[in-house]
């Protein structure tokens, strides 16, 4: 199986191994791991200043056949950036879109917070990844990350806490906390889901990821909710930590379908 979820022969062009499959469409990537690649490369257009919210708009499927990535700074400020980019196909047609906002760093200052009790990890068990069957029977997104639970959570629908260790998003690079958050913030309709895959789809049309701080580890977790409404919209709803503590929160916006 493959060891990272993309590989790149001129670091423009970015073809996806099976595990950035998502679950919905064979020729359609998982959003979790493009959304690391648009967090990429905003960081890259804004290097003096931290990212810390990323909007993404999926409004085509990402393509498996590969993809580029298009970007600019929209603002260039001393205390606040913002960067935008495009997700484009082989034709040049935008499949999703992006805006990233960057703080500028005030240096270490004792502010009074709200802690966060994480959950430990070494008390968590491995368990299988929440969807582990795809619509295709190909190879997918599962096959590439490690999950554990805390006590009385476990992969079945319902709010979920899960931790998450995934493969890099590039064999010969190491992401960024932000990037190693992009590919578990993406996972929220699918951890709290309300109802067994193959039942429903519950599909989400946006990611936006708000991170207050940079995550520290290969172990990421996530405390996940999806509330599913009558007309068939809905919200998950996810606390993003670390070890230390709580870092960010994710939003997706959900389409909910029964399976015909």
């Amino acid at each position: 199986m493959a060891d990272s979820f993309f590989t790149s022969d001129d670091g423009e062009w970015f073809r996806p191994t099976d595990v950035c499959r998502g679950p919905w469409d064979p020729a359609a990537c998982h959003a979790g791991p493009p959304t690391g690649l648009l967090a990429r490369a905003s960081e890259r257009l804004l290097p003096g200043q931290r990212l810390a919210r990323l909007t993404v708009e999926l409004t085509r499927p990402i393509p498996m056949a590969g993809f580029r990535i298009a970007g600019e700074i929209v603002r260039s400020g001393k205390t606040v950036g913002t960067s935008a980019m495009a997700i484009l196909d082989a034709d040049d047609r935008p499949v999703a879109s992006a805006r990233g906002m960057h703080l500028g760093a005030a240096g270490p200052t004792d502010l009074p917070s709200t802690p966060y009790d994480a959950p430990l990890l070494a008390d968590a068990r491995p368990d299988r990844f929440p969807v582990t069957e795809a619509s295709h029977g190909l190879p997918m997104f599962a096959l590439g990350v490690e999950t554990r639970y805390p006590p009385g959570h476990g992969p079945d629908p319902g709010p979920t806490v899960m931790w998450m260790r995934t493969v890099p998003l590039l064999p010969t690079e190491d992401p960024s906390g932000f990037q190693r958050l992009c590919p578990l913030a993406d996972c929220g309709n699918a951890v709290s889901r309300n109802a067994e895959f193959g039942e429903f789809a519950f599909m989400n049309t946006d990611l936006t990821l708000a991170v207050h701080r940079e995550p520290v580890g290969e172990w990421v977790g996530t405390n996940s909710v999806s509330r599913w409404e009558p007309d068939g919209t809905g919200l998950s709803d996810s606390v993003l930590f670390d070890e230390h503590g709580a870092c960010g929160r994710a939003l997706q916006t959900l389409v909910v379908r029964p399976f015909a």
